[in-house]
């Protein structure tokens, strides 16, 4: 008789356990429903629901990586890093544990907070678990140095992938697109308005080549005429200004369009770029 009891018992909590997974999967694929089709805030909701009713933690790597994905998706950075980080600590195998540590990588590249995703690069490179995914290691590498605004670099990881790759072109192109606001400074120091012509601005550097020229004729003349305090009036009112006007402007001219060239590769990479984005 007790031993009839104790089988009934346990087809019980066999029936109660297989019904309890099945109410916990039907609402995994609810979540899962609103996430596939951009419902981002309802299916973090869902998530969240399942993660509470799940005492045997079953799906709490599915549930947190898909609750950070959909916190990456609406700009939330820093909630979307929380949850990746939770998954890896949940996840059963290396290959999940990677995948979670890229996640965090790329909302790090999104958010601008290159340092820390430059961190983790090292140190999932460093990690003998994860030589076999090296290309990938190397692909978010150069997605972080565009993002850090080091596009001759960021060249260089995506040649360690592959030479000819649309990232590698696209990285080089910007870095020759770009021009040295060291050089842009010196060259007019020499000639006040050359630094301007040198970053595209051709019309600003003539005129501040006119400018300089005459303004550099009116002292020398007045000086040769032996009105000196007109001279260093001059001089130090107009002349200088302009030089120093000069250099300042090149150096200017020549951020501007450095930022310029990397924000149109930035939006063709947002737009066009039909690869794998943070």
């Amino acid at each position: 008789m007790k031993t009839k009891f104790l089988i009934i018992s346990f087809y019980f909590f066999i029936a109660f356990v297989t019904e309890g997974q099945d109410l916990l999967h039907s609402q995994f694929e609810v979540a899962d429903n609103l996430f596939n089709n951009h419902q981002y805030f309802d299916a973090i909701t869902e998530y969240k629901r399942l993660l509470f009713f799940d005492s045997t933690k079953t799906y709490q790597y599915e549930a947190n990586y898909k609750i950070g994905e959909c916190y990456k998706a609406g700009a939330k950075f820093d909630e979307a890093i929380k949850h990746f980080f939770i998954a890896e600590q949940s996840a059963k195998n290396d290959s999940l544990v990677f995948d979670s540590k890229v996640q965090i990588i790329r909302s790090n590249i999104l958010r601008r907070t290159t340092d820390r995703a430059f961190q983790l690069l090292d140190e999932l490179e460093k990690d003998e678990k994860f030589k076999d995914r090296i290309d990938e290691i190397n692909y978010w590498r150069g997605w972080t140095f565009m993002f850090a605004d080091d596009w001759k670099v960021a060249a260089r990881a995506f040649a360690k992938i592959n030479y000819n790759s649309e990232l590698r072109i696209l990285a080089d192109q910007t870095e020759k697109a770009k021009v040295s606001v060291t050089f842009a400074k010196v060259i007019s120091y020499i000639l006040p308005g050359a630094g301007s012509i040198y970053t595209g601005k051709i019309l600003s550097g003539l005129m501040s080549i006119a400018w300089n020229l005459a303004a550099g004729y009116w002292t020398v003349n007045a000086f040769t005429e032996s009105r000196v305090f007109d001279g260093f009036v001059i001089g130090e009112l107009v002349w200088l200004r302009f030089y120093r006007g000069s250099i300042k402007n090149a150096e200017q001219f020549a951020i501007e369009k450095n930022i310029d060239v990397a924000n149109k590769s930035l939006r063709f990479l947002q737009n066009e770029y039909k690869g794998i984005k943070p």
